[in-house]
């Protein structure tokens, strides 16, 4: 059986070059005061993952199927449509939080917000701090 080959990896690109490649001003903008939100409340310097995700810190995982790989802990992306937010998935407090996070959907791992300015940035901390200690609890 052919091993698994992990897509997102962490790169050596720059993140403000990503940033800048962003076309909307509007999503830049956000995307640079979500940089300084991530890096200030996680602790983490930013790494480009992959082609397009923004991610802070790293953990390794290993699942029961025996697939295995690295990840960040949180991080985001500012896609064409809409911002991109990965926090861990499975953490009940995470659902708490979203409650009162602001205007937002979620997908199974990621969060998405329009902008910035829709969401609590004070809820979305606390979303990166329970998520990095989730995480280093699953993960140790």
């Amino acid at each position: 059986m052919a091993k698994y080959e992990q897509k997102t990896k962490e790169t050596d690109q720059s993140v403000v070059e990503f940033i800048e490649t962003v076309e909307s001003s509007k999503k830049r903008e956000d995307a640079y005061k979500l940089l300084r939100i991530f890096e200030e409340t996680s602790g983490f310097e930013a790494k480009l993952w992959g082609p397009s995700i923004i991610g802070f810190g790293s953990y390794h995982y290993k699942y029961e199927t025996g697939h295995e790989g690295d990840a960040p802990l949180v991080g985001f992306s500012p896609r064409k449509a809409k911002i991109s937010l990965y926090f861990a998935t499975g953490d009940t407090e995470r659902e708490k939080l979203l409650e009162s996070f602001g205007k937002h959907t979620s997908g199974k791992a990621c969060v998405y917000i329009n902008k910035l300015a829709d969401v609590d940035e004070e809820v979305l901390k606390e979303l990166i701090k329970k998520s990095i200690v989730f995480l280093k609890k699953m993960y140790p």
